[in-house]
């Protein structure tokens, strides 16, 4: 239930002289001028023309950040990249997007029925046709629904049945998923579907032989609906996720495998403290790993006050031995963090939130800004405003849609 409400306006380019998180707007191209009837200087005159073209074009596609335009005024914080141009994104007032052509187009996609005025903060997505969608909310406004038909129509699977229930993170994957939420009396609330259509759930300890969650919640511990990305798992394995609140962050890991002789599962539990900010709008709101082969999973988390956006205290840790004991990093992030993503080909890490980005190549330890270049006619503050990754996307309140260019990942090395 702690959902933050952190939304704040990103700006359009550089060029617009009145930004509207809209659209865009366009200025006239500065390198046309009158040309003489001479004929020499009318061919240097072109010549001048198309060699100042072929520097602006060449400036626009090293751009770090491309802002995309997808008709939608509509808060964003799910976002999901499937591959092969495709991508999903959700939001405020029912919205949904999709791109099928690497975000060139974004698709306004149909409402799900009932759901017109729901907050949609995490997307599943399969293929360009199949994806699952979770709204939050108190009790029945926390809901899953499924579209099969590329979001033409939208069917709806799950219902929270807890009225004090409030879904925050949803996985989904190989016909297997689970939503995590809030703690109802004195439990953390997580429903698992197996069936592979994601049409029956069940919660964690219903079943004897089922999974279930051994680690009991502090008084106002909680996980926040931010970005979708403070649990990860999967539901025939195990789950993690981490939390925050006025005792600080922690980081739950949940696994089981096998079936003792009784026939119960066999479980690994254990619950670490993350060195992040303490308060009720503060903790873990986000983590990525990494695996390799002497350490083996390597991870960060990232988070903060997000009532405080621009302290940079006790917004990043690491850790290198599977979430059992995290480090806060040296050099934090500039800001408060929502979300975390790894790239693999360049050993990066990338965090992004209301005030700005910032990259590590250490797993975590240093953190260093980037910014937006004004050679590359980048926005004046295309690095800011972002709520959610799923690389190469970002997305943000007001409609907002980037894709980080490579370029960017060596631009802080």
């Amino acid at each position: 239930m702690i959902a933050s409400p952190v939304a704040v306006i990103l700006s359009e380019r550089s060029e617009s002289k009145n930004p509207d998180a809209a659209g865009h707007t366009t200025t006239a191209h500065p390198f046309f001028p009158k040309i003489s009837n001479q004929p020499a200087i009318h061919f240097l005159t072109m010549l001048r023309s198309l060699l100042a073209l072929t520097l602006l074009t060449a400036a626009t596609s090293s751009a770090q950040w491309t802002l995309h335009d997808a008709h939608t005024t509509a808060s964003l914080r799910g976002i999901d990249n499937v591959g092969g141009g495709v991508a999903w994104a959700s939001g405020t007032d029912g919205t949904i997007l999709r791109t099928e052509d690497a975000g060139i187009v974004w698709q306004l996609c149909a409402k799900p029925p009932g759901g017109e005025h729901l907050d949609f903060r995490a997307i599943q997505a399969f293929d360009n046709n199949t994806a699952i969608i979770m709204s939050i909310g108190k009790g029945d406004q926390s809901r899953l629904y499924k579209t099969t038909d590329g979001c033409q129509s939208w069917k709806l699977i799950f219902t929270d049945p807890e009225k004090e229930g409030f879904f925050d993170a949803l996985v989904a994957k190989d016909g297997r998923a689970f939503v995590v939420g809030d703690p109802v009396a004195g439990r953390f609330v997580i429903y698992s579907s197996t069936d592979g259509k994601f049409e029956t759930w069940s919660r964690f300890g219903e079943q004897p032989s089922g999974p279930n969650i051994h680690i009991s919640p502090y008084n106002g511990e909680g996980l926040y609906a931010a970005s979708n990305s403070n649990v990860g798992g999967d539901p025939a394995s195990g789950v993690n996720f981490a939390t925050g609140g006025v005792m600080g962050a922690s980081f739950i890991h949940e696994a089981w495998g096998g079936y003792n002789m009784e026939g119960l599962p066999t479980v690994i539990s254990f619950e670490s403290s993350i060195p992040l900010a303490k308060s009720a709008s503060a903790g873990a709101f986000s983590f990525a790993s990494k695996k390799q082969q002497v350490f083996g999973l390597v991870m960060v988390a990232v988070g903060g006050d997000y009532q405080q956006p621009n302290s940079t205290f006790g917004t990043a840790a690491w850790t290198r031995d599977f979430g059992k004991t995290w480090t806060a990093s040296t050099t934090p992030p500039h800001g408060f963090r929502s979300a975390v993503a790894y790239d693999s080909k360049t050993n990066t890490w990338i965090t992004v939130g209301p005030n700005g980005t910032d990259i590590s190549t250490d797993d975590g330890r240093n953190w260093h800004a980037l910014h937006p270049d004004p050679k590359f006619n980048d926005a004046p503050d295309a690095d800011q405003h972002w709520n959610a990754l799923s690389l190469p996307y970002a997305v943000g309140p007001h409609g907002r849609i980037g894709t980080l260019r490579p370029s960017a990942f060596s631009a802080a090395k």
